[in-house]
């Protein structure tokens, strides 16, 4: 159980691996991106 062990967190970090051990964190959306600002910025004349 160390470095060389595929299993562990510390042996995927090694190895520069991802697995349950060590899951790849995902990039979250921002609600900016999301919304557009300007369609709701329009006024009616």
């Amino acid at each position: 159980m160390g470095k060389g062990d595929k299993k562990t967190k510390r042996g995927k970090i090694n190895r520069g691996t991802f697995g349950v051990r060590r899951p790849r964190i995902k990039k979250r959306v921002r609600p900016e991106t999301r919304i557009s600002v300007d369609k709701k910025t329009k006024v009616k004349p």
